[in-house]
C-alpha cells in the first residue's frame, strides 16, 4: 500500500524533457463559477498526467492533468482558495479549490517547493498542453 504522495521533481532536473519549446508565456484561468481567477507569466514547467491513486480520488477516476508552474509568476485575484491536506499519510499534498463551486485549481507539495501544480482544465486556453510525462504510481 502506498502511504505518501509521489515526489515531484523540479523541471530544471535533466530527468524531465519538454515536448514543447521552453519559452515565457502567459497563462490565465479560473474556476467554474468565475470567483477564482489567476494569471501566470513566465516559463511553465513540465506538463503531466498522473494516474496515482490519490489523483484518481480527486478526479473521480481519470488522470490528473496538470502543468507545474513557479509560484513566483502566479497571481490569484478575487478570492482566497480553500486548502485541504490529509493528515493520515506522510508527505501529503495540499489541494487548493474554489470555496464556492469546489473546482480543484491546483496542488502544492513539499516535494516541489515554490511550485503550483495547476490543473489544465482551469486554464482559459490550454492549447499548448502536451504531456511531457505520464505518472503511474
Amino acid at each position: 500500500m502506498v502511504t505518501g504522495a509521489p515526489r515531484i521533481l523540479p523541471w530544471k532536473n535533466d530527468a524531465v524533457t519538454h515536448h514543447r519549446e521552453a519559452k515565457e508565456m502567459k497563462i490565465e484561468g479560473g474556476c467554474y463559477c468565475g470567483e477564482v481567477r489567476y494569471s501566470f507569466e513566465g516559463e511553465p514547467g513540465p506538463a503531466m498526467q498522473c494516474h496515482c491513486r490519490q489523483c484518481q480520488y480527486i478526479t473521480g477516476g481519470n488522470p490528473n492533468v496538470f502543468v507545474m508552474i513557479p509560484q513566483s509568476g502566479l497571481h490569484f485575484t478575487q478570492v482566497e482558495l480553500n486548502s485541504f491536506q490529509r493528515t493520515d499519510i506522510e508527505n501529503a499534498v495540499t489541494r487548493h479549490s474554489c470555496p464556492s463551486c469546489g473546482t480543484a485549481v491546483g496542488t502544492t507539495t513539499s516535494g516541489a517547493p515554490g511550485v503550483f501544480v495547476t490543473r489544465v482544465g482551469t486554464m482559459d486556453d490550454a492549447a499548448f498542453f502536451q504531456a511531457d510525462m505520464a505518472i503511474f504510481y
